[in-house]
């Protein structure tokens, strides 16, 4: 990896806080303030200007066939035009299915969610503090403690070349905090939750997310890598300032919009689930997400008011912060969109 694009990389995951920056670019201001367009496709052809290279954006309101838009390049280089149906890193909306898994594993009452990491993962037990205490209910909700694999000061020197480093480098590391006695995010946690998941079914954990999520639910266009996918159905990602496709790196699963727009709504439905495990799953989840990896920004929501999933991919990333805050006042002006043609 080259070593620019180790420091752009770096500086992408110093966001803990992304949301609450110090000063707030005129970029966005004039990006708030300006008038709201009649539709939503003049809104994302809009955004293109605000420096994304490709922007994708799916509507799904009840009683109505779903909505697809597109604006800027599926592949800038190429000069290809943003396909709505394209593949996208979805990064940490994943952290959805994967909580779905784990609920149906306890509802079947093969895994127990007051179970121990120290009995879960006995090998662990001296390497990761408090494993005796960490709950496998505090691990889905962020409050184990564990910390951040990708918060070692050296991750993003040598960025993990499987899961087996990724977790070396979280063993490396204090915990953030006492088990349950803080909120902190963080992708070990999941990541421990996959292997978990696998440990339990006897095969790999994204297959068992297959077989009782994606399945049920006819998403074929969901992949647990980029393995699985031809690399002429993913959607470019760009660093602002690089000419770098970030295309290539296998960073977790991909999707469409719609599918993920699908499971979105069933999750918020319920329908994903079967009897008794909703009430497991709203004990210990969240209901939407968002996702970020370098060249890929991504929000999956259901707004329960007008009964409407929306769902946008931005493949453009920055280090500043203000192109993520970019896309979220671009999404609530899609959704306000939405919502005005309602009434």
């Amino acid at each position: 990896m080259k070593p620019q694009i180790k420091r752009i990389l770096r500086i992408l995951f110093i966001m803990a806080s992304i949301g609450s920056l110090y000063f707030v670019p005129w970029i966005l201001v004039k990006a708030w303030i300006m008038p709201l367009p009649d539709t939503v496709q003049e809104q994302v052809n809009k955004a293109i200007t605000y420096g994304f290279d490709g922007m994708i954006v799916y509507v799904d309101e009840a009683g109505k066939p779903p909505a697809f838009y597109a604006a800027g390049y599926k592949n800038r280089a190429e000069k290809t035009p943003a396909d709505p149906t394209s593949l996208f890193k979805i990064a940490s909306i994943s952290k959805l299915y994967v909580a779905v898994a784990i609920t149906k594993l306890v509802h079947n009452k093969r895994l127990s969610l007051d179970e121990t990491l120290a009995h879960y993962f006995p090998e662990l037990v001296g390497k990761i503090a408090y494993a005796d205490k960490i709950t496998l209910r505090m691990m889905v909700q962020h409050r184990s403690g564990i910390p951040n694999y990708v918060d070692h000061p050296h991750f993003w020197d040598n960025p993990s070349k499987n899961n087996e480093e990724a977790l070396a480098y979280a063993l490396d590391m204090p915990p953030t905090f006492k088990p349950d006695t803080d909120y902190g995010y963080s992708n070990t946690n999941y990541l421990l939750l996959r292997r978990l998941i696998k440990k339990t079914v006897g095969y790999d954990d994204h297959q068992y997310i297959k077989e009782v999520i994606l399945t049920p639910l006819g998403l074929k266009n969901t992949f647990g890598s980029l393995n699985e996918v031809h690399i002429g159905d993913v959607m470019s990602g760009y660093y602002v300032g690089y000419d770098d496709d970030f295309k290539t790196d296998n960073v977790g699963m991909l999707a469409t919009a719609e599918d993920v727009g699908t499971f979105i709504r069933a999750l918020n439905e319920g329908t994903v689930f079967d009897t008794g495990e909703q009430e497991i799953y709203s004990s210990i989840y969240e209901y939407e997400h968002t996702g970020l990896v370098p060249g890929y920004q991504s929000i999956a929501k259901y707004h329960k008011d007008i009964d409407t999933v929306v769902i946008q991919f931005t493949s453009t990333t920055n280090f500043d912060g203000y192109n993520w805050n970019l896309s979220e006042i671009f999404y609530s002006r899609v959704v306000k969109i939405v919502k005005k043609s309602r009434y």
